[in-house]
């Protein structure tokens, strides 16, 4: 094996040759080929073996973004095989081929038409063959080579990520990071210096400084203060080639904000302040603000207020505003000015959120002194208490006192006071106040079952000054007194059963009173002592406001007495004593031996009877399936009923049925009855109509010859043969049905059927002498007699 620039290659030759136009030489692409050789070896004789080819090709280049106008030269194919008379012709396939890649498929040259770009692409592979022109077939196996584009310095770098916003904490040390940056080149970085960036800082010096290589961010001065500045832009350049004059450069901005952090103490701007606040001032109402100032923000700001001492503390409080930070001061206890005219407090403001680093700032506190004055004011009078409770007995007489209010001028003229109730609500009017002394007294009588409390404002103001009013809430409780008597404490509806026994207790009463457990706690049963002794049933007192209904006697029927009456007496233990009677209703009714109630009033006439409710159930069944066999009995008689023939248009019957209805006996032109009279009248034999007859019938001519002379049983049977034999008849049963009265008997027919075409001998004149019910009939049969005559 050898490695030449110019070699067999199984056997094409390729050299790919490209100028670069930084160094402005040719370099060939160096192949390594593998080959067998023939020797010869003295002694031995010449042998020749198969030659095992084989190829390994190296990297090729060609530079990007090439911009001449003839396309760039890349290499050339070559075969051992080509003698160049044009025989062999060379194919270039795969990525780019006769697009961007061409080849010269004569000679073998390969040439770039485009401008190509690293970025978009590194590198292409492609397959180079030769074949015989003339046969199209190949000379050589397929072989495969790269060309890889070669990266030219013509993309600067890029901050991707730009511009940045980042924060540092003031006050921090000289280098502490702030910020690491980075630029990106899409140059190739294996390849020269046209990917490899340098930092540096073009604005913000000198508080800050980047590392060239990191891109890290760092400060670069001691103790910056954000209250001497807070916001920093700093410029920071990336630049190719390491740096070198010529390289490509990019730029971003960094927002360098400096945090707060608690390196200020809060200050009051004033040592001393004065504040005036009126006697009248409501207690926990806000009479004034203090504020310390402080350069810090946020929660390094935040402090907290405190009265560390003086003769103001009891009186006065003071909290923090934590959104403005002020020290609310407020009122704890009314002030008076003629008492104490005023006072003085020693206010502290102090952080709440240290930092330890910056303790060698001092002491984050500070205290001032604040003097309080009190004015005096014109004060409303003011009630000896803050509410009043007093009481009065219900159905006390109007006018009956309650109680008496009293108020005083605070102020040292001490002003004479005056009282009314402003009557306002409704129980306002029920009181009426002595406007010189206070005394309430009631405007009606009252009851406390109804209304057990009352509240009352009563107002007081001074004489000479009327518009200063003061109010104060009395409220009056009602007194109790028995004058309810007890009373049950619900409707009772007291059973008995049938089957009790003496002495079971059936219900059990309770009772309730009106009045409060003073006058009602306490109640006594009894019957009612004016009446004789119930025989039926008996009360005990149970002694716990609870009293027992017992029965006296064995068994009770309802047949016999369905209801009693058992009158109670109730009495409680008020002073003086009240009492009330009261009549329980106890109904009999029937009931189960556990004694759960079954009736009391519905089924009395069945329970009398022995009967249960199965027995009931039973009965009502059997009464029920007797009622559906009896419709069900109807229902068939009725169906057996209805005619056979239901549609008038089914073929399959020989019934024909008539509705028409005729003119009575005079009617003899609508159709001939003669039919109707005998058979001899028939003249000919009809035929069905549901079916047309193919033969005629074989008896029909001596069927009419023989009418005058045969009988009904002859004229059947002759009718029924010709039926058996009709072959026209449908394979059903028919009905058939002939109309024929007979003939003539001694006694005379009846009918009227032949009265319209024989003559009658009968003489109707016998009817006029049967009174006038047979006037009519007599009249219709003499003008009948009449006509025939005529």
């Amino acid at each position: 094996m050898r490695i030449t620039s110019t070699s067999c290659i199984c056997p094409v030759l390729v050299c790919l040759c490209f100028v670069q136009r930084c160094y402005g030489a040719a370099h060939h692409g160096s192949i390594k080929v593998t080959r067998n050789q023939t020797k010869h070896i003295e002694g031995e004789t010449e042998v020749h073996h198969r030659p095992k080819r084989g190829w390994v090709w190296n990297q090729f280049f060609v530079l990007e973004e090439h911009m001449g106008p003839d396309p760039q030269y890349v290499g050339k194919l070559h075969s051992n095989s080509d003698k160049g008379d044009g025989s062999v012709k060379y194919i270039l396939t795969g990525e780019g081929a006769g697009t961007i890649f061409i080849i010269d498929d004569t000679t073998g040259d390969i040439h770039s038409t485009k401008s190509l770009d690293r970025e978009q692409k590194t590198h292409y592979v492609l397959h180079a063959q030769a074949i015989d022109r003339r046969t199209n077939k190949p000379l050589e196996p397929e072989s495969e080579f790269i060309i890889k584009v070669q990266d030219i310095n013509d993309n600067a770098p890029k901050f991707t990520d730009g511009p940045y916003i980042v924060t540092v904490p003031e006050m921090s040390e000289m280098g502490t990071s702030v910020l690491q940056v980075t630029a990106t080149d899409a140059d190739d970085p294996t390849y020269g210096n046209s990917a490899r960036v340098v930092y540096s800082i073009l604005q913000g010096q000198p508080y800050f400084s980047v590392d060239p290589k990191t891109g890290v961010i760092r400060t670069a001065l001691h103790n910056m203060d954000r209250e001497a500045r807070e916001h920093y832009s700093v410029v920071i350049q990336a630049k190719d080639m390491a740096g070198q004059v010529g390289g490509l450069s990019g730029s971003t901005t960094v927002n360098i904000t400096l945090t707060d952090v608690n390196d200020n103490p809060p200050r009051f701007p004033q040592k001393h302040y004065q504040l005036y606040v009126p006697e009248s001032a409501q207690v926990g109402s806000a009479v004034g603000k203090i504020k310390a100032n402080d350069a810090d923000t946020g929660s390094n700001a935040d402090m907290k207020y405190t009265i560390i001492n003086g003769d103001g503390s009891g009186v006065f409080s003071i909290s923090t505003d934590k959104e403005t930070r002020e020290g609310i001061i407020s009122l704890k206890k009314p002030l008076n000015y003629e008492k104490k005219k005023s006072y003085t407090l020693n206010i502290e403001g102090a952080n709440t959120h240290l930092d330890f680093r910056f303790s060698h700032l001092g002491p984050f506190k500070d205290v001032t002194m604040l003097k309080i004055i009190v004015g005096d004011v014109d004060e409303p009078p003011l009630f000896t208490m803050p509410s009043y409770v007093m009481e009065v007995y219900e159905n006390a007489k109007i006018g009956t006192a309650v109680g008496t209010v009293t108020a005083q001028d605070p102020d040292a003229a001490n002003s004479l006071v005056r009282y009314f109730i402003e009557q306002n609500t409704e129980e306002d009017r029920y009181f009426t106040i002595d406007a010189n002394t206070g005394t309430i007294k009631t405007a009606k009588i009252f009851d406390r079952e109804e209304t057990p409390w009352y509240n009352v404002t009563v107002a007081a103001s001074e004489i000479d000054n009327p518009e200063l009013v003061t109010h104060v809430q009395v409220g009056v409780r009602i007194l109790d007194i028995n004058d309810n008597p007890p009373e049950l404490a619900r409707e009772y509806d007291v059973v008995v059963c049938e089957n009790a026994k003496p002495g079971q207790v059936i219900q059990t009463i309770t009772a309730t009173d009106k009045d409060n457990s003073a006058n009602g706690a306490r109640f006594h049963f009894s019957l009612d002592e004016g009446l004789s002794l119930n025989p039926n049933f008996t009360l005990r007192d149970n002694e716990d406001n609870t009293a027992s209904i017992l029965t006296r006697r064995r068994r009770y029927s309802r047949t016999t007495q369905d209801t009693y009456y058992l009158p109670v007496l109730i009495s409680d233990g008020g002073v003086p004593p009240l009492s009330s009677s009261s009549t329980l209703t106890i109904s009999v009714c029937a009931c189960e031996k556990d004694g759960r109630v079954r009736t009391c009033h519905a089924e009395a006439f069945l329970s009398s009877a022995g009967l249960s409710t199965g027995a009931l159930i039973a009965i009502l069944l059997c009464v029920v399936i007797l009622l559906a066999i009896v419709v069900l009995f109807i229902t068939l008689r009725r169906s057996k009923k209805e005619p056979l023939i239901i549609s008038e248009e089914d073929v399959r019957e020989n019934v024909v049925t008539y509705d028409d209805e005729g003119g009575g006996e005079e009617d003899t032109e609508a159709f001939d009855i003669t039919a109707l009279r005998n058979p001899s009248a028939a003249e000919e034999l009809k035929y069905r109509r549901d079916v047309r007859p193919e033969v005629k019938p074989v008896l029909r001519h001596h069927a009419s010859s023989s009418f005058d002379s045969i009988d009904v049983q002859e004229f059947i049977k002759q009718r029924l043969a010709e039926a058996d034999l009709d072959p026209s008849v449908p394979p059903y049963d028919s009905l058939q049905t002939y109309a024929y009265e007979g003939h003539r008997s001694e006694a005379g027919s009846i009918s009227s059927l032949d009265s319209a075409t024989t003559h009658s001998d009968q003489d109707y004149n016998y009817l006029g002498d049967w009174g006038p019910e047979f006037k009519k009939l007599a009249e219709l049969y003499g003008e009948i007699e009449s006509e025939r005559t005529t």
